[in-house]
């Protein structure tokens, strides 16, 4: 039988799990006195978990844990692609009311309105968020993608400076990999935004405003490299994302 050549449109990835740890996610005892003494806390790796006697659980404890924050404490969740659908409405039901934001790539953002969404249409954006909003009513919804990252929600302003940190963080990452140092890191914070990027962002401010509320939106950094990382971007970019907030 003869091989079949599979071309991406851009650098992407594919990735294969199996990760019984994840799957089970045990919490440590100590969580909730850790997320109490916290001026950050970041949520994520409930996609992987299949059972939902087990995640009802898993969420019940970091619901307590979260309900126990400081005051001006923020808590971040970073969604993913659920091995089973149909349980990310209980991640969403458990955590959307508790936490300061809820971020995402533009993958979980179609699969959340059900439908594709044309990355550099402003209109169909604004859109977007509008049927995000209504699916997922958490504070501040933030979407990040290989054109621009963007806030939309109250105090979306006060986060630029952070969104601006995640994508440089992980721009830095796909044009060095893992060895990158800190000269790295302002190198690329010094590069011109992509054009596709920059255009966008000023039209989807004025447009996602009228239509979703406040809105925020940084463009990326156009980047050509040979061989880019392109495994755990979306990590870097909350990595980035809350160095700079905790920076501010």
């Amino acid at each position: 039988m003869a091989g079949e050549d599979v071309v991406a449109a851009h650098p992407n990835r594919l990735i294969y799990v199996n990760d019984p740890p994840n799957r089970e996610l045990v919490l440590h005892p100590g969580l909730g006195s850790a997320v109490a003494d916290a001026d950050v806390t970041l949520v994520s790796g409930f996609n992987v978990i299949q059972d939902r006697a087990l995640l009802v659980d898993r969420l019940a404890t970091v619901a307590a844990a979260l309900d126990g924050r400081a005051p001006g404490s923020f808590a971040y969740f970073e969604d993913a692609g659920y091995h089973v659908p149909a349980l990310r409405g209980d991640v969403r039901d458990a955590l959307a009311g508790r936490v300061d934001a809820w971020a995402m790539n533009e993958d979980e953002l179609q699969a959340w309105i059900g439908r594709s969404v044309d990355l550099l249409d402003a209109a169909d954006v604004a859109k977007a968020l509008v049927d995000l909003r209504a699916a997922v009513p958490a504070r501040t919804l933030v979407v990040h993608t290989k054109y621009w990252a963007l806030a939309a929600g109250p105090g979306a302003g006060d986060l630029r400076a952070a969104l601006r940190g995640g994508i440089t963080m992980a721009s830095t990452r796909y044009l060095h990999g893992d060895d990158f140092t800190v000269d790295d890191y302002a190198a690329t914070g010094a590069r011109e935004p992509g054009p596709l990027g920059a255009r966008f962002a000023a039209e989807v401010e004025a447009v996602a405003g009228a239509a979703a509320g406040a809105v925020a939106c940084e463009p990326a950094y156009a980047l050509d490299v040979p061989r880019p990382t392109t495994i755990g971007l979306g990590d870097t970019f909350v990595g980035g994302f809350l160095a700079a907030l905790a920076g501010r």
